[in-house]
C-alpha cells in the first residue's frame, strides 16, 4: 500500500510540511531503479530515496546519505537550484509532485512497473525524465473527479472497482471479511464509510499477511510490526522491513538454487564414479594375467602377438595380447606396471568418492543451514564464507582463471587459450610453478609460489591432476603432466593463444582429477 493513493493523500502534506522553502541540491542514481533527491536548507540536509524497481519499489527519506564515488550519475540538471514551492497530490491518483520554483514541477507517477519520475514544464511538456525507456513528451498534471456520492453508488450497484479504484487489494480483502458480498446495498455504504474514515485516520501500520508478505497499510490486519501515526516514519520503517524480507529471500532463493545445482553434481558423480569403480573392480586382472604369463614361460614362442594359456584363477583358457618386441618375462612386467597404475587408479576413485560423499553432506548441511536463517546478515556471513555471494562469483567471473586453495596455496587455472596466454604472461611470477598435460591442449596451471615455502609434493600433485582434468585427456586413467618454474616458460612472438615453449621440464605421472573442497 505504500504507493496507494490514501496512504500518499497522507505522506504529501507530511512532505509539504517538511520541504516547501528546501532547495533542491542535488539529484543522482546508483543504481538503475534508484533516484535519490537532496535538498537543503541552511544548516540542514533531507534526502528522498525513490526504489522504483517494479518488485521493490518505495520511498524513504533520511537526513543523511553516503554517495557511492563509483557508479553514481547526476541527474536533473534543470531542476538543481530551484526551491520547492509546494507538494501537491493528485486526486484519485497515484502521483503527486514538487512544484519547485520557475514554474517546473517533478511529478511522481507511482504506477508500479511503469512507475517514473518526470521534469514537467508550466506546459506541461518533459523536459527530463528519470526511466527513459518509454520517452514521454507532454503530460496532463490534472485530477481525476470521481463521483462518490450515495446515488452514484447506488447507480452503481456498490461496484467498488468503479467508484472506489484507488481500493488496493488489502482494503478489498477487509471489506469481503466484514462480509461485503453478502450485505444489502445499505449495508455496503455503510462498511464503505467505515472503511473511508479509517484510511482518513494517521494510523500507518507494517503488517505481515498470511501469505508472509511485507505491507504497509492503513488498516490494521495481520501481524503488526510497526504501528505510527508519521507518514514518513512508516514509509521509512516499511522499506527497512520490505528490503531485509526481499533481499532476504532473493539472496537466500539464489543461494539455494546454487546448493542445489552443487548437490546435483555431486550425486552424478557419486553415481558415474560408483558405476566405474565397479567396473574396474570386476575386471581388474591386470595382475593375474602377470601370474599367468610367468607360469608359462616356457610355453610361450618369442615375438608372439597373441597367447593362449590355461587361467588357473577361473579354470578356462585365457587368450593374451602380447608385445612383440618384449619378452614373456617383459610382458608380464608390463602387466604388472599396469595393475600397479590401475590399483592407483582405484585407490583415487575411493578416494574422489569418499571426498564426494563428504562434500554432499556438507551441501546438504548447508541447503538446510540457508532454509534456516531469516535475518539477512547472517545469510550474506554464511554466503561470503561458501564464496557464493554474487560479488565474488561475478568476480570469479571476471577472471581468466580458476581459482582454488590447497594446503594452503593458491593454484589458478586458465579458463581457455586466450586466458592462458593472459594468465601465464601477465598473472604469473617466476618463482611460480607452470604445469600443463603433456602433448595436449589444455589449461596452463600455476601454483603460486610463496616466500621461503618449497611446494609440498601433496600440492604438486593436485595442481597436477587438475591439469591433467582441464584437459583432453580428462578421461584417461593416467595422464602426464609437466612443470616447471614459469621463468622457463615463453612466448613467441606471433604464437597461437596458448602455446608457449618450455625450456626445462620434469613429468609427474597422475589420474585427472577435479578439486574437491575438503
Amino acid at each position: 500500500m505504500l504507493f496507494n493513493y490514501h496512504f500518499l493523500r497522507h505522506l504529501t502534506p507530511a512532505l509539504e510540511t517538511k520541504l516547501v522553502g528546501w532547495e533542491l541540491l542535488t539529484a543522482f542514481s546508483q543504481s538503475k531503479d534508484e533516484l535519490v533527491l537532496g535538498f537543503g536548507r541552511p544548516g540542514e540536509d533531507f534526502y528522498l530515496r525513490a526504489d522504483l524497481s517494479p518488485k521493490a519499489y518505495h520511498l524513504a527519506f533520511q537526513d543523511e546519505f553516503h554517495r557511492a564515488r563509483r557508479n553514481s550519475v547526476d541527474l536533473f540538471p534543470e531542476a538543481i537550484g530551484r526551491t520547492v514551492e509546494r507538494v501537491v497530490q493528485q486526486q484519485n491518483e497515484r502521483s503527486f509532485f514538487l512544484q519547485l520554483s520557475g514554474g517546473v514541477r517533478l511529478l511522481f507517477q507511482l504506477f508500479g512497473s511503469r512507475s517514473n519520475v518526470l521534469l514537467v514544464g508550466a506546459a506541461g511538456e518533459v523536459i527530463d525524465q528519470f526511466h527513459r525507456s518509454h520517452p514521454v513528451e507532454r503530460v496532463q498534471v490534472e485530477d481525476r473527479a470521481i463521483d462518490q456520492s450515495h446515488a452514484a453508488f447506488e447507480a452503481s450497484g456498490g461496484n467498488l472497482k468503479t467508484l472506489y479504484p484507488t481500493f488496493g487489494p488489502l482494503v478489498r480483502q477487509s471489506l469481503e471479511a466484514r462480509g461485503y458480498a453478502e450485505a444489502s446495498l445499505e449495508q455496503k455504504w455503510a462498511l464503505v464509510q467505515e472503511v473511508l474514515a479509517q484510511l482518513d485516520a494517521s494510523d500507518f501500520y507494517v503488517v505481515r499477511t498470511d501469505d508472509q508478505q511485507i505491507h504497509l497499510s492503513l488498516l490494521e490486519t495481520g501481524e503488526v510490526l510497526v504501528h505510527t501515526t508519521d507518514p514518513l516514519e512508516a514509509a521509512n520503517r516499511y522499506a527497512r522491513y520490505f528490503t531485509q524480507e526481499y533481499y532476504l529471500e532473493r539472496e537466500k532463493n539464489a543461494a539455494l538454487a546454487t546448493l542445489e545445482r552443487e548437490r546435483k553434481r555431486a550425486e552424478n558423480y557419486i553415481e558415474k564414479t560408483s558405476a566405474k569403480l565397479e567396473e574396474l573392480e570386476r575386471e581388474s586382472r591386470y595382475e593375474e594375467w602377470g601370474h599367468i604369463l610367468m607360469a608359462n614361460l616356457h610355453q610361450i614362442p618369442e615375438r608372439s602377438r597373441e597367447v593362449t594359456l590355461y587361467d588357473f584363477y577361473h579354470d578356462r583358457d585365457l587368450t593374451l595380447r602380447l608385445n612383440p618386441d618384449l619378452s614373456p618375462q617383459k610382458n608380464a612386467e608390463r602387466f604388472y606396471r599396469k595393475a600397479k597404475n590401475q590399483q592407483k587408479e582405484l585407490n583415487q576413485l575411493r578416494q574422489n568418492l569418499d571426498a564426494k560423499w563428504e562434500r554432499l553432506s556438507e551441501l546438504e548441511s548447508g541447503i538446510e543451514h540457508v532454509k534456516t536463517l531469516d535475518q539477512l546478515k547472517p545469510l550474506r556471513k554464511f554466503l561470503k564464507d561458501k564464496g557464493l555471494t554474487q560479488e565474488e562469483q561475478q568476480q570469479e567471473e571476471s577472471l581468466p582463471y580458476k581459482a582454488f586453495v590447497y594446503g594452503g596455496f593458491q593454484i589458478w587455472v586458465g579458463k581457455h587459450a586466450k586466458s592462458n596466454d593472459e594468465l601465464t604472461q601477465r598473472h604469473s611470477y617466476k618463482e611460480d610453478l607452470w604445469l600443463h598435460a603433456r602433448d595436449v591442449s589444455g589449461s596452463h596451471v600455476l601454483l603460486k609460489y610463496q616466500a621461503g615455502k618449497p611446494f609440498p609434493p601433496p600440492v604438486i600433485q593436485k595442481a597436477a591432476e587438475l591439469a591433467a582434468w582441464y584437459s583432453k585427456r580428462k578421461t584417461d586413467s593416467l595422464c602426464p603432466v609437466i612443470y616447471t618454474p614459469k621463468k622457463w616458460v615463453r612466448k613467441v612472438k606471433g604464437a597461437p593463444p596458448g602455446q608457449v615453449i618450455v625450456e626445462k621440464e620434469s613429468v609427474l605421472m597422475v589420474t585427472p582429477q577435479p578439486f574437491e573442497d575438503k
